[in-house]
């Protein structure tokens, strides 16, 4: 792990619609100049001249692609293959003016024109992101064709039961990988064929559990079957982490919980393959009316989520830099007390910026946390998100939920309402933005300390060995269905190796009615479970308890998962029977992890115990700008840290430890020391072990925006003597900087 490296690794990125800027130039390895269109080749020859490798991104479901719809592009009106909802409207114009878009062939071959464009320009990579169809969408004629083509039958509206629902959400991702699949192959042939160059093609797309709660279709794991996509960038970040959820009662926003799960669902789309994968954060939200300090407590527990995934090294570091370091950025926007970025704020996030760069995947272990815990969550839980009206007609047919709640303005609920939940309102709350069945199953575990992982079911028929890391992993069917009967042969096969298998479900889930393979054919089953039963050699009326089955252990728990999110007592059962089966009791607040020389706490509040975590040694605590040197760190609840372990590079004459600025080269000895790097403007702060202390040091930069100036900055050296570290704090100006010292 280290500072210095080439820029071909494409560690870190930034997206960029803007020009290149002296705020913004914080020396990543690489910029997704965003848009297709305009000026596009001018942005592209400006970062390259910058030193930088150029990639091309834009929207697949939505941008500006005004030409296409209003038929300037091949004199056809295309209107009808915008989104439309029920009512008629535009699907999504509160987003985007012109809505979303049904991707049909016609479209594609639209993109694919425009993007050619890019591939000229000789750029490395495509990303097409936000492959989003909306729940409310599905009713316009371009999609009544593509349901008639798909199906042979003619279009069923999607609010007429389930059956019409089901199957119009699998239609709905279905067209996206579609488009993907044609619009991949074909760049990528025209950029070898005729630009003579293998070009990259990647998604970036929000968490498979960020669309399920949003009610979002998108083809997330079934990309994986596309051969010619290279991998994909977790659009993961404060804006989709805030989502409030709902843990023992209690309705609010839990951003390092819901952000670790959220990263942790991503990763799976290529743990096994060899593809790419950046993760996302964003430094302020798409809603301008907060403060900066509330983006910045957001924004580190966003930070936290992703970093306690060791198995990702490479990282987004700003999805719109523009708007968080110009000076017209100001929040709270529209209101009198806003301000543009403080001074310290953005030192803060240059460090990180660094920092973020020099993570390994291969030396890590997570401290006083047991993983191999997953709860699965597949594809089809963003198809059954709404009820159709069938359903809501029955609605008093479902039995209350004792305890209270307070739950978001979804559907006919009213936005902070406590209430006490009664007949009529369980399927409200199942399908909340709360979502209450998945929650139930993953936040008892986390909170409890375990390291848990949404783990994509559709998978483990994918790979052989996929859920070899997991020891217990929890499933249910209440929200979601198994695609084929081969995966519970696969489940099966888990447990009798010797996994523990816990199945939670009452079985009234109105999806269970749905045409599928366990309900069609020979072999009739009112819902996956008794498949799953018979399969693991249990009769389908079998009793909650615990089952042996080979080596291994099947524990059923009949049940609604989305009680648990509501009633404590069940919340803290299930944590402790599942922490039984692991053999450690849930009774930790935190997530702890050392990875290379870091160690990474994030403490939990509402937990078992509220005890703070206290790391003693010789560390850096790189979450604060002065980067000091501290013997001794307490991390209390709602609290983080990341600390530079100063003891594992005890026997190193000489290292960076933390820094605002891009390190290209480093040198030292016991006459001094030459530093050069690249950095954003900002006040900029390193730390550096050296051999021996400076007596002298100066800086020189020669700046790289307007005409070419040589500056002078004076540089404030801090020495601590008892670590053999420095601290050097000087106002950086964008360009190339040098810095030396002499001892």
């Amino acid at each position: 792990m280290s500072y210095i490296r080439d820029r071909r690794e494409e560690r870190t990125c930034v997206q960029e619609s803007a020009h290149i800027q002296p705020e913004t130039d914080f020396g990543q390895d690489f910029v997704c100049v965003y848009g297709a269109g305009g000026d596009m080749p001018q942005r592209v020859r400006e970062f390259r001249a910058r030193g930088y490798r150029v990639h091309l991104m834009t929207g697949i479901a939505w941008g500006g692609y005004d030409d296409y719809f209003g038929g300037a592009w091949d004199g056809i009106d295309h209107s009808d293959e915008i989104q439309r909802s029920r009512d008629g409207s535009v699907t999504g114009a509160f987003c985007h003016a012109s809505g979303y878009i049904v991707p049909t062939v016609s479209f594609t071959n639209y993109l694919i024109e425009k993007l050619k464009k890019a591939v000229d320009e000789g750029v490395e990579a495509i990303h097409v992101e936000e492959p989003e169809f909306l729940n409310d969408g599905g009713y316009s004629e371009g999609f009544k064709r593509e349901y008639k083509l798909y199906y042979r039958e003619d279009w069923v509206p999607p609010h007429a039961n389930v059956d019409a629902h089901y199957k119009a959400a699998f239609l709905k991702a279905y067209l996206y990988r579609r488009a993907i699949e044609r619009v991949s192959q074909e760049l990528k042939e025209y950029a070898l064929a005729r630009r003579g160059y293998v070009l990259r093609f990647y998604v970036p797309t929000h968490s498979l559990l960020n669309y399920s709660t949003w009610k979002v279709m998108s083809p997330e794991g079934t990309l994986t079957d596309v051969p010619s996509l290279d991998g994909y960038k977790a659009q993961v970040w404060m804006g989709t982490s805030r989502e409030a959820n709902v843990f023992k009662g209690v309705y609010k926003e839990r951003t390092f919980e819901t952000a670790f799960m959220e990263y942790g669902v991503m990763q799976e789309l290529v743990r096994g393959t060899g593809r790419d994968m950046w993760f996302d954060n964003d430094p302020i939200d798409d809603r301008p009316d907060y403060t900066w300090e509330n983006y910045r407590m957001n924004y580190t527990e966003t930070l936290m989520g992703e970093l306690l995934q060791p198995k990702i090294n490479r990282y987004q570091l700003a999805p719109w830099p523009n708007r968080v370091f110009l000076g017209y950025a100001q929040y709270p926007k529209d209101r009198p007390d806003a301000i543009p970025i403080p001074e310290d704020h953005r030192t803060y996030l240059m460090n990180i910026f660094q920092m973020q760069g020099t993570f390994g995947t291969d030396d890590y272990e997570y401290l006083n946390n047991v993983p191999g815990i997953g709860v699965f969550l597949s594809d089809t839980a963003m198809f059954q998100r709404n009820f159709p009206d069938d359903i809501l007609a029955k609605r008093a047919d479902y039995a209350p939920v004792p305890g209270k709640i307070r739950i978001e303005a979804v559907a006919n609920y009213i936005h902070g309402l406590e209430k006490q939940l009664t007949t009529g309102d369980r399927l409200d709350y199942y399908e909340s933005l709360a979502f209450p069945l998945f929650y139930g199953l993953s936040l008892p575990l986390l909170k409890g300390g375990f390291p848990v992982r949404p783990v994509q079911l559709e998978n483990i028929t994918r790979y052989p060995g996929y859920l070899d890391d997991y020891k217990v992993l929890v499933l249910s069917y209440e929200f979601q269905k198994p695609i084929s009967a081969d995966i519970h042969i696969s489940l099966a096969s888990y447990v009798h190796g010797g996994g523990t298998l816990v199945y939670m479900g009452d079985g009234l889930d109105p999806f269970h009615a749905v045409r599928g393979w366990w309900n069609t054919g020979r072999n009739h089953f009112p819902t996956p479970l008794e498949h799953l039963l018979q399969t693991l050699g249990l009769s389908e009326d079998a009793p909650a308890g615990e089952y042996s089955y080979g080596s291994g252990r099947f524990v059923l728990m009949r049940q609604s998962p989305a009680d648990l999110c509501v009633l404590p007592a069940e919340s803290d059962a299930y944590a402790a029977a599942v922490g039984e089966l692991l053999g450690v009791k849930p009774d930790k607040n935190h997530i702890s992890l050392r990875r290379g020389n870091y160690i990474l706490t994030a403490v939990m509040d509402e937990c078992s115990t509220d005890a703070p975590v206290v790391h003693r040694g010789c560390f850096v605590d790189m979450l604060d700008i002065a980067f000091p040197v501290i013997r001794e760190k307490t991390v209390k609840p709602t609290e983080n840290a990341i600390l530079f372990d100063l003891d594992r590079i005890a026997d190193e004459p000489c290292a960076i430890i933390g820094t605002s600025i891009r390190v290209n080269d480093f040198t030292a000895d016991e006459t001094g020391f030459t530093l050069r790097g690249t950095g954003a403007t900002c006040n900029a702060a390193i730390r550096l072990k050296l051999p021996a202390m400076p007596k002298k040091v100066s800086a020189e930069i020669v700046t790289a925006f307007g005409e070419k100036q040589i500056l002078r900055p004076e540089v404030a050296v801090t020495p601590d003597e008892a670590s053999g570290t420095v601290l050097l704090q000087f106002r950086n100006t964008a360009g190339d900087t040098v810095i030396t010292g002499v001892c």
